[in-house]
């Protein structure tokens, strides 16, 4: 019995075209490559990316200001350098380097650009992966649209349905009893810790 092999190729750009994000990093070769099943190429290639569905419904959506008005500059006053690059740009933390990631005080996770309350710390799990993760955000907060910033991994973008601040990136890999991972940058947060009572 004898086998037909098939080539297939592929060849890459040696920069990376302006449908790729600037928070996503490409390294190509200085010549373009062509990579070919059945003969063997090398080609030098890396990605960097953050570890990516809809909220639950409920009410308790906080009010909507106009916040769709505010200028760059004005959230560059409002927000540190770290704030604003992963709010408003949509960049990510280094993991295990933010506030929260392994952060156990009880309270309330709120969106560091408007307030709006994001998550219960009754929700927050320990993913591994070094950065603060929910399985269930409250409300109707936090909204998700597709990201397409890598190309070859499609995620799930998490924004504050208030003001769209770039939160992190939701994952189908959580725990009971949603299976959500929302995977969120410590820098977009603000924790309010639970009041005791006497």
């Amino acid at each position: 019995m004898a086998f037909r092999v098939h080539r297939l190729s592929l060849s890459l750009p040696t920069t990376p075209t302006s449908c790729v994000s600037s928070k996503t990093q490409f390294g190509f070769a200085s010549k373009p490559k062509t990579l070919t099943f059945g003969k063997p190429k090398r080609l030098f290639f890396s990605l960097r990316a953050m570890g990516s569905s809809a909220s639950s419904p409920d009410s308790s959506t906080q009010e909507t200001g106009d916040y769709k008005s505010v200028s760059n500059d004005e959230w560059k006053k409002k927000l540190t350098k770290e704030q604003f690059y992963i709010t408003r740009q949509k960049g990510t933390e280094r993991a295990f380097t933010g506030e929260y990631w392994n952060t156990k005080t009880p309270g309330t996770y709120h969106c560091i650009c408007c307030d709006t309350p994001l998550f219960e710390s009754s929700t927050k799990f320990d993913s591994g992966t070094g950065w603060p993760s929910y399985y269930q955000p409250i409300g109707n907060n936090v909204k998700s649209k597709l990201d397409l910033s890598i190309i070859i991994m499609p995620r799930q973008e998490v924004l504050c349905a208030v003001c769209d601040a770039h939160l992190g990136h939701v994952f189908d890999d959580g725990p009971p009893p949603t299976g959500k991972r929302y995977c969120i940058n410590s820098a977009s947060l603000k924790l309010k810790p639970k009041q005791e009572s006497a």
